[in-house]
């Protein structure tokens, strides 16, 4: 049995998380993916970040109905920093999950292209099978990208995907792409803007509801 995992911040959760998680699961034939919120995201430093709570509900609200896309709260159970090899680690020892099931971590490339930056990152690929969504403007070719990463890998025929010497895949897909952004989302709620058709309706009632990003300055 395969499931994803699409970790974020989702300050807030929108179309365009919801959408690549349910295509990417469409295509993987993914019995679950699951949506991660970051506690306490390493890469906010000095940015306010909504309470994890709120950000929980707002997921719960957005996928209400989803046989597909679930949420797992992993990382508000654990202090400090939210680092993505601390919850791979967690899932794999403590869930049950990655025991016998195949985990495939989907991230967007631009986020791809810092994991240099992140916890251990080369010990991620022995955890996780990982699924990296293509978007315009990023041209960079893939291989000079796990070159410069350091990490050995056979190329599949397809060359778009790839074998890591951890024995976990290395996939690079297109899903469809939405110019959306929870940065422009708080940003127009702040200037009293309608996001309207920017994320689900229950999660544009509960910001507005509980106030969230009027006063804040992103």
């Amino acid at each position: 049995m395969r499931f994803g995992i699409l970790g974020g911040t989702f300050d807030p959760i929108h179309f365009g998380h919801l959408r690549t998680a349910e295509e990417v699961g469409e295509i993987f034939e993914l019995k679950k993916v699951f949506l991660i919120p970051s506690k306490k995201p390493p890469h906010k430093k000095g940015r306010p970040v909504s309470p994890f709570s709120d950000r929980v509900d707002m997921l719960r609200l957005a996928i209400k109905g989803s046989q597909r896309l679930d949420v797992l709260d992993i990382e508000g159970k654990r202090p400090g920093y939210s680092y993505t090899i601390d919850t791979l680690k967690d899932i794999a020892s403590n869930t049950g999950l990655g025991k016998t099931q195949d985990i495939y971590f989907i991230l967007g490339i631009d986020a791809f292209m810092e994991i240099s930056t992140w916890k251990d990152y080369k010990e991620l690929f022995c955890y996780s099978n990982f699924v990296v969504v293509d978007r315009p403007g990023y041209d960079n070719n893939r291989e000079d990208i796990l070159k410069e990463l350091g990490i050995r890998y056979v190329k599949r025929r397809d060359k778009r995907s790839f074998c890591l010497e951890s024995g976990k895949s290395l996939f690079f897909i297109s899903v469809t792409f939405m110019d959306i952004s929870s940065t422009q989302i708080r940003e127009l709620i702040r200037k009293g803007k309608s996001v309207s058709f920017l994320l689900p309706e229950e999660v544009k009632g509960y910001i507005l509801k509980k106030g969230l990003y009027r006063n804040e300055v992103y």
